[in-house]
């Protein structure tokens, strides 16, 4: 996404207050705190207080609730993939091709080893020209 370069940072684009789910925490739990904060996806953080990964209700009901495994049981940790990420100082053109290189539409920004926001298709769809957030949107969706 060379043309159009942006000035914006991560940081300048991204969804302050963002709430982890613990790796050891139920998908109960994770979906109601994705009720609650009327989200859908979840960082996942170890107890360390790194980011483990990223899960959303889609995970939790493909991966979990439809292979027949119990949401009380399985942890957030067990369905934690997609370790993806960027730098809060990272232009918004290189936190643009992780999401459409690894095609995730939300993306955790990371400053000194800590998870401090999100990216998401909302937060893009606020700060992208029409025709760079159609550009953005469909090489996310496009499969390899």
């Amino acid at each position: 996404m060379a043309a159009g370069r942006t000035e914006k940072r991560a940081r300048d684009v991204m969804h302050e207050g963002v709430q982890c789910v613990g790796e050891h925490e139920t998908l109960r739990t994770a979906s109601q705190m994705m009720s609650d904060l009327g989200v859908g996806a979840l960082p996942i953080c170890g107890e360390d207080d790194q980011l483990k990964g990223i899960i959303t209700d889609r995970d939790i009901v493909v991966r979990c609730c439809a292979a027949g495994k119990d949401i009380d049981r399985t942890t957030a940790g067990e369905l934690a993939r997609g370790l993806v990420w960027v730098d809060a100082d990272a232009d918004l053109d290189e936190a643009l091709f992780r999401m459409e290189k690894h095609h995730v539409k939300r993306l955790p920004v990371i400053e000194e080893h800590r998870l401090v926001g999100i990216i998401s298709e909302s937060d893009l769809a606020k700060e992208l020209p029409d025709t760079k957030l159609a550009e953005f949107v469909h090489r996310v969706y496009a499969l390899d």
